[in-house]
């Protein structure tokens, strides 16, 4: 093997997106053996769409995760602000469905303020304060519908129809996941916000020598993270024709493995928006694939675990692989 292979190889292994378009080129080989039709404009539509919602949430889920944090909440916050916004189209079905997004927004913002104020003031780890909140979000779902669901009847035409609506031959839904991705780099490359979140992550005691405060950075991590799952709730319940109690129970583990695949530090203070969104469709491909390779929905669960054992290990291993390159080039 010459040096010019072994450098592809290594700038293969060193960028994450690269590695998973490899890998996702490799699992697509064998699903379309078995199914022809996998790649088809319809299915592939059908994939995109699926991903859609995840890629909003999980880039939520990417702020706090890059701050050293993590939100278990977000499928609370989802079923909560899907249900409010289902319920206000069912009393209200003159309100502007767009409209609808709006409210989504502002109650997730609410609810990842509280999030922010229990990390940042009350200085309970991120884990156990949203594990609480997890549970008082939904139990709150509960309590809001009364145990009862808005079914796709219940709700205006113009409400379902919001994520579908075309735009140059692709679904509204798409092109809101696409405008969130490309606001969401520019916040994380190109702000003074989006480089504090970075520090706080890497290095909190380097940071606030520099002037960054860990509250207001964290706060704003979980007010992203609520805004969007506040957005993905109302967009959820449209899409699916149907506000329930039990909506995007679990979703915190998908969001955690589309970070953890498309190489976000699980420590915090390194990853990438590109890498996520790349996880998300790696996932998206394996959730869709799964009944072409006649393996039950059931396992899909089982399967997200075993890939976020495989990419935590994988960054284990890099990372432990760049110290060692370091205390070496330290040592000359």
């Amino acid at each position: 093997m010459n040096d010019k292979t072994k450098k592809i190889i290594k700038q293969i292994t060193d960028r994450r997106e690269i590695s998973l378009l490899v890998l996702l080129a490799i699992l697509l080989v064998p699903i379309t053996i078995r199914s022809p039709s996998f790649l088809s404009s319809s299915n592939l539509s059908v994939i995109f769409n699926d991903m859609a919602i995840l890629v909003i949430v999980s880039i939520g889920q990417f702020f706090v995760i890059l701050s050293n944090g993590i939100d278990l909440s977000v499928g609370s916050i989802i079923a909560f602000t899907g249900m409010a916004c289902g319920m206000m189209n069912e009393s209200h079905p003159g309100f502007p469905a767009f409209m609808l997004l709006f409210m989504g927004i502002a109650i997730g913002l609410v609810l990842g303020l509280f999030n922010g104020i229990l990390v940042a003031f009350g200085k309970i780890p991120p884990m156990l304060a949203t594990l609480g909140t997890m549970s008082i979000y939904r139990g709150l779902t509960f309590v809001l519908s009364k145990g009862t669901w808005v079914t796709a009847h219940e709700m205006s035409p113009s409400y379902i129809a919001l994520p579908r609506i075309s735009i140059l031959g692709i679904s509204s839904l798409i092109w809101i996941a696409a405008i969130v991705v490309a606001l969401m780099y520019y916040i994380t490359n190109y702000t003074q916000k989006g480089r504090a979140i970075y520090a706080i992550g890497g290095n909190p005691v380097a940071a606030k020598f520099v002037g960054v405060s860990e509250r207001k950075t964290r706060i704003i991590t979980f007010l992203l993270s609520g805004a969007l799952c506040g957005l993905a709730g109302a967009l959820w319940t449209a899409r699916y024709a149907s506000a329930v109690n039990e909506m995007a129970t679990g979703f915190e583990m998908q969001t955690v493995a589309s970070c953890v695949l498309g190489g976000v530090n699980f420590a915090g203070g390194a990853g990438g928006i590109i890498g996520v969104v790349m996880g998300s469709l790696f996932l998206g491909v394996i959730k869709n694939a799964l009944p072409v390779i006649y393996l039950s929905t059931f396992w899909q669960t089982f399967v997200e675990g075993l890939v976020v054992l495989f990419a935590l290990s994988i960054n284990t291993i890099i990372d432990n692989k760049k110290q060692r390159a370091l205390l070496a080039q330290r040592r000359r």
